[in-house]
């Protein structure tokens, strides 16, 4: 039997640079930041002081979310049923003609609802145990974005969240890909949502000492594989995307993105938070990604990187990459990092990239990787510097790598 094909027919996002997907793709081409001082909480005493937010969400979408509804949500929860609300528009389904029970929904959190925990934590100190609200677990827990989807829908299929960090997003959608190739699903709704930009967020950040402290020039403190980076920007916002099987996205007629044919894990086994110095597992993980999709590396025309702007996370990727890719990792290959406009938005961040990836393609231009000036060691790709490149691609890799040794890596391939 022919293996079933995945393509994806819906976007939807809220990040730090635009409420949707078609604003966030003008602003990530017109070298925008979506990284300024954060407003939400007092930063005194904080070494970073800086982020990237999404602006005026105080001000609910009301076409997207209802106002009672999202109160009963914490702040990552919105994001993420605001983003999938978009993808599914997008997308054009109608879930009253469809299945439900070969519909599902895989959308992953790093965190989940901190906010939440935070401001029931300080109920309980001021006012007593018995005023901490019961919405507290429904709202907190990771798996609240796509219970709340599900729910939403009323879609019966596989629903849960992959918590992996930095790499959640990617995950959920590598498992909802390999859902719809077992035949478990003919549609998912996937990808990750985070809000952890929060009092305490950013102060465990902060203790980490891998936060930018370039605070009094937010908009070019992110500078994934520059000599002067000095860490990444804590950022929050939702990707999700609706994957579908090819022949039941054919047979309604549904626009295609781009098709989904490979996707693969790994694990550094090396370290808690610091990455493996030569790449070991992000290498696994791009050489079993190729494997799955059954492409050649010089295929691979573009990569979206997962480029935080660390000092030892960007080496190691790079290094990962010529382990891969040889010869080709510096004769054609790109590869950029669109945390340079966006920031880090943690277990949120694969899904955005897989979006910005998916435009890669529709709209023939690779997204620069805005403030490298001058490379750092070993930083000698081809980093599309500053200026996006009109450039048709065929084959783009989206790589995602998190704290506890995560790798996944997800392939798109133009659909003609």
């Amino acid at each position: 039997m022919a293996k079933r094909r995945v393509v994806l027919t819906g976007l939807g996002t809220v990040n730090p640079l635009a409420h949707t997907v078609p604003e966030f793709w003008s602003a990530l081409i017109a070298g925008k930041s979506g990284i300024r001082a954060i407003r939400r909480f007092d930063t005194t005493g904080y070494a970073s002081r800086i982020g990237g937010e999404v602006q005026d969400w105080d001000c609910v979408p009301t076409d997207r979310l209802d106002a009672r509804e999202s109160k009963r949500m914490d702040r990552f929860t919105q994001f993420a049923v605001a983003s999938g609300i978009e993808a599914v528009a997008d997308s054009g389904i109608d879930f009253e003609k469809e299945d439900r029970e070969r519909c599902g929904v895989i959308v992953g959190s790093g965190i989940g609802g901190l906010s939440e925990l935070e401001e029931q934590h300080k109920r309980m100190l001021d006012k007593g145990p018995g005023r901490v609200s019961p919405f507290t677990v429904p709202k907190l827990m990771a798996n609240a974005a796509a219970g709340n989807l599900s729910i939403l829908y009323g879609l019966r299929g596989p629903n849960f969240a992959v918590v992996t960090a930095c790499a959640s997003a990617a995950n959920s959608t590598g498992e909802a890909y390999r859902s719809i190739l077992r035949e478990e699903t003919d549609v998912v709704i996937t990808g990750g949502s985070e809000a952890a930009l929060t009092p305490i967020g950013l102060a465990s950040f902060c203790a980490l000492k891998g936060l930018s402290t370039r605070n009094d020039h937010p908009e070019i403190a992110s500078r994934p594989w520059d000599k002067d980076r000095d860490g990444f920007l804590l950022a929050e916002g939702a990707g999700v995307v609706v994957l579908e099987e090819l022949e039941h996205a054919k047979a309604r007629g549904a626009k295609i993105y781009a098709e989904l044919i490979g996707y693969a894990a790994s694990a550094d086994g090396y370290h808690i938070t610091a990455p493996d110095p030569v790449g070991k597992g992000a290498s696994m993980a791009m050489r079993l990604a190729l494997q799955d999709a059954g492409v050649a590396p010089e295929d691979v025309q573009y990569i979206n990187a997962h480029g935080t702007s660390t000092e030892l996370g960007d080496i190691a990727e790079a290094r990962a990459v010529k382990q891969v890719f040889g010869d080709w990792a510096t004769g054609g290959l790109m590869v950029s990092s669109t945390k340079s406009s966006t920031g880090h938005l943690l277990g949120a961040s694969g899904g955005v990239e897989l979006i910005a990836s998916a435009l890669t393609i529709k709209e023939e231009t690779i997204p620069a990787t805005f403030n490298l000036d001058n490379p750092g060691e070993e930083c000698d790709l081809d980093f599309v510097p500053n200026t996006p490149r009109q450039k048709k691609v065929n084959v783009v890799l989206s790589n995602s790598f998190g704290f506890g040794g995560h790798n996944a890596c997800l392939l798109l391939r133009r659909f003609e």
